[in-house]
């Protein structure tokens, strides 16, 4: 049995809980809701004895974000100090425990979920964390987004706020889990090499650069530069680099009278056989039949009778 231990609340919290009658009725079947959903979500600011023990686990996956404050949990045998901005990820029914500090109780936000993807996202969430609280920069949008989601529940239960609800959720998720991508500023773009490359190579499509070129733009050795641009991307930076061309020739094809051979020109490549079989590969049509498709599925409406 689980046990829970605090004073008769904490100044300011906020506590929602999903009856079980939504949970099955609804979330659990509904087809955008039952890939993900919330069933309870709370706020408890400086949380003095706050204490919560569950022997053998729930069968939900609990997520608490520290943004003040202090307190530890335990897993797997493992106890773990939390301080500011550190994320907890329980999975279900794993056993576990979890308290504030006695002096300098923290500050959480923390939310239960279920749902068919909702393992693989803790999954994930562990897979990008080099441990089982990892940091995440304080963010005044994250933070909005997680109250907008506790006001906009208190707006009942009907089907469509449901759905928004959990949509939302997802993206808070989004937050949790690429943060980096998320939250990126121009500054974050400029020290990444890989970001700085790939915004280098959009703004000069139309040209043509050997690997050195890139990675000497990135400033690193040109295996260790296409080792880690796969790494992030999952393409040679050569590969990647021809894929935004392709996107550019799309864009040609959809927008544009010009010849295939002048838009292989405007994009760095000479050759025309080599662009169309590039772009076959990439797209799976040819540039001439990709534009009659295009072209084909966006002809104005004629009426063919007076009104």
């Amino acid at each position: 049995m689980a046990r829970i231990k605090r004073r008769e609340g904490f100044e300011g919290q906020r506590l929602l809980v999903v009856p079980k009658k939504v949970t099955s009725n609804f979330l659990k079947t509904d087809p955008v809701t039952k890939q993900i959903f919330i069933t309870d979500i709370g706020y408890y600011p400086k949380a003095r004895h706050h204490y919560v023990a569950r022997p053998h686990g729930i069968d939900q996956h609990i997520i608490i974000y520290c943004t003040d404050g202090y307190g530890w949990f335990e897993i797997d045998r493992k106890r773990i100090e939390i301080s500011p901005s550190q994320l907890i990820t329980i999975p279900a029914n794993m056993p576990h425990q979890y308290a504030a500090h006695p002096d300098r109780p923290w500050t959480i936000y923390w939310v239960h979920f279920k749902g068919e993807i909702a393992s693989f996202i803790v999954d994930l969430i562990l897979r990008n964390s080099k441990n089982e609280k990892p940091y995440l920069s304080f963010s005044e949008s994250r933070i909005k987004l997680f109250q907008h989601i506790c006001d906009s529940m208190e707006y009942g239960y009907g089907e469509d706020n449901l759905r928004y609800v959990n949509m939302i959720f997802s993206h808070f998720l989004t937050s949790l889990i690429y943060e980096d991508k998320l939250y990126k500023t121009v500054t974050d773009v400029e020290k990444d090499p890989i970001a700085h490359t790939i915004k280098f190579m959009n703004s000069h499509v139309e040209k043509k650069f050997r690997l050195s070129e890139f990675a000497d733009y990135a400033k690193l050795s040109r295996s260790h530069f296409s080792a880690i641009f796969k790494i992030k991307t999952g393409y040679s930076p050569v590969e990647y680099f021809n894929q935004l061309k392709i996107q550019k020739a799309c864009q040609y094809l959809s927008f544009t009278d010009q010849s295939i051979k002048a838009i292989a020109k405007n994009l760095g490549i000479d050759d025309q056989y080599y662009f169309t079989r590039v772009f076959t590969r990439l797209i799976g049509n040819s540039p001439s039949e990709y534009r009659r498709k295009i072209r084909s599925e966006s002809k104005p409406y004629v009426l063919k009778h007076k009104v």
